[in-house]
């Protein structure tokens, strides 16, 4: 797939398989999955129970990590191979404003800008939308500990977040796909189908609504 697309990130919000077709696009594309490693961050389970304790220290070992991990990520280089992640580095931020409070987020986001110069922009973001109940089902089938018990008030927050951090969000060409009724990162036919939308390298923002009786 020689079009260009050297740095692919897919994001959603917790549950829509992010992580899953992100591994599975990296190997039907030729390139190198780059995925978060949230069971490294020792904060996390202290964040799951009790959010105001546990927000800080997590949220800034995840910022952390993540600059780390796309430090050899260079769109300038030709010769590494195409990466495909399930983290975009500008959506850290939007973790921090939800669960940080003022002086939190103020300390936070200095760090942030200080790491954030470094990091290449992705050159397509496949940004999943699901509705609560469908992340819900997928966690319960999925995930384990602490995220298969998210509750829906928390999920409608986070889905409602990334509807408007990617409705201001400009730096990369954005495909937007309602994941309702197919799920690529689990069906090799969906998966078929959204490789052909990414394929055709969308530039700016891009709609992309399939309906599971075309597939």
């Amino acid at each position: 797939m020689d079009n260009g697309l050297n740095y692919v990130v897919v994001e959603g919000p917790i549950g829509v398989g992010k992580s899953r077709l992100a591994q599975q696009l990296a190997e039907r594309l030729d390139g190198e999955a780059l995925l978060e490693r949230s069971q490294e961050n020792p904060f996390l389970e202290r964040f799951y129970r009790n959010p105001r304790e546990g927000a800080f220290p997590a949220q800034l070992f995840f910022l952390m990590q993540r600059a780390e991990m796309l430090s050899h990520v260079r769109q300038s280089d030709l010769f590494q191979p195409r990466v495909v992640s399930d983290f975009l580095f500008a959506k850290d931020r939007l973790f921090a404003q939800l669960n940080l409070d003022a002086n939190e987020f103020n300390l936070y986001d200095r760090v942030w800008q200080t790491l954030a110069p470094s990091v290449p922009a992705p050159d397509l973001v496949v940004y999943l939308q699901a509705g609560v109940e469908v992340l819900q089902a997928r966690l319960r089938k999925h995930a384990s500990g602490a995220e298969a018990r998210l509750d829906s008030a928390y999920l409608e927050r986070l889905s409602g977040a990334y509807v408007d951090f990617f409705h201001h969000y400009a730096d990369s060409p954005v495909l937007i796909v309602n994941s309702e009724a197919i799920d690529p990162a689990s069906d090799s036919a969906h998966l078929d189908v959204l490789i052909e939308q990414i394929k055709r390298a969308p530039t700016g923002r891009q709609y992309f609504n399939p309906d599971r009786t075309l597939i």
